[in-house]
């Protein structure tokens, strides 16, 4: 069994062999950069959600037979608030897809006025925190919630969600 993921970044490829190793040991997983089909800040779940699809049908279409994985994150409005999102897709080789969106935060308003500007949360990040490369690392979440929730980790839920939906799939067939 072949697991392809539409990315290279090391928070979400740690996830995905985390996962994989619980429920396929067995199973390869191939890092592959594919775009997202979507802005390089997507608003909206629908946006990200579409990042996400996209991201896992291209990984897949790289390797006949592969299941692929795709990871996005984006941000919301509710209420008048920017909220962090995240999605998850993955898709079979007989064209099944499953989705999964995981935890939801609000984002600073300095944050999300440079975002509305028309900037990418990674940067953004980088220079309210006065760091660089967050998005690689603990994410935008590990520095709002002080570490108690990393990116790999949001992403290990939405991949759990994902893998549970594929293992259904497959007993209800």
């Amino acid at each position: 069994m072949e697991f392809m993921i539409g990315s290279t970044n090391p928070a979400k490829v740690k996830a995905v062999k985390e996962v994989l190793t619980i429920h396929f040991p067995q199973a390869l997983l191939v890092e592959t950069e594919v775009g997202s089909g979507v802005s390089g800040q997507p608003f909206g779940d629908d946006e990200t959600r579409l990042g996400a699809i996209n991201r896992a049908l291209r990984a897949a279409g790289s390797k006949a037979g592969a299941i692929g994985i795709g990871l996005e994150g984006g941000v919301r409005i509710l209420e008048g608030q920017m909220f962090l999102c995240n999605w998850g897709a993955l898709t079979l080789p007989d064209g099944t897809r499953f989705t999964a969106g995981g935890a939801q935060i609000p984002l600073p308003n300095e944050i999300a006025d440079e975002l509305m500007a028309g900037k990418e949360l990674g940067p953004v990040v980088d220079t309210y925190f006065k760091s660089s490369g967050i998005r690689m690392k603990e994410g935008t979440i590990g520095m709002l919630t002080a570490n108690a929730v990393k990116r790999d980790e949001l992403f290990v839920h939405i991949l759990q969600l994902l893998i549970g939906q594929y293992k259904y799939h497959l007993q209800s067939q």
